[in-house]
């Protein structure tokens, strides 16, 4: 039986325009207007990764979703809440080794490996009888799922870009996954 994960990006907040770890702020209400124009694909199970951002946009779309440890976002450890532009001037050659290794962690932070391995863990173990699933996660957590699932050199990670209220849907099982990136997800109609 095929498994469909269809992974939403969420909104957009003031930690990604602002370039800034992810520091679990809460998103505005003229953050989550042009979430709320908008209808998530149909799904048979709903789950957000636990970063209020994705379970304000899941609840913004009209769904009611389950907390999904696993497909928390990436640990930025001590950096967390900080700017990128301030950590490059102040540590660069963290900021680059960072970039460029997929081993290399942030003080106190995790590996972009060890988020490969725990999302695609989780894709892996994902049940045959799963059906359509939707969670509303990080872009880090997109990422991670297409590296794994097109079994990409973990450095390019990196290279992909999610953007934000986005779909990257999956369809398969573990060990064979076919990729539909980044389609927008569609406005509602007007009564």
């Amino acid at each position: 039986m095929t498994v469909w994960v269809m992974l939403v990006a969420p909104a957009l907040g003031a930690e990604l325009r602002e370039a800034r770890f992810g520091d679990d702020r809460p998103l505005t209400d003229a953050e989550l207007a042009p979430v709320r124009a908008l209808v998530a694909p149909r799904a048979d199970r709903v789950l957000a990764a636990p970063s209020p951002r994705c379970a304000q946009s899941a609840l913004a779309l009209g769904l009611a979703s389950e907390d999904e440890p696993a497909l928390a976002d990436l640990d930025a450890g001590s950096w967390r809440g900080r700017r990128i532009d301030e950590l490059a001037s102040s540590s660069p050659q963290l900021i680059s080794s960072w970039l460029s290794d997929p081993d290399f962690a942030p003080p106190g932070g995790e590996p972009v490996t060890a988020l490969l391995s725990r999302v695609g863990g989780w894709l892996d173990a994902l049940p045959a009888d799963t059906g359509r699933l939707l969670a509303v996660v990080e872009p880090a957590v997109v990422r991670a799922a297409v590296v794994h699932a097109l079994a990409l050199p973990p450095a390019a990670f990196w290279r992909l870009d999610v953007a934000p209220l986005t779909v990257t849907s999956l369809s398969g099982r573990a060990a064979r996954w076919n990729l539909r990136c980044g389609a927008p997800l569609t406005l509602r109609q007007l009564p």
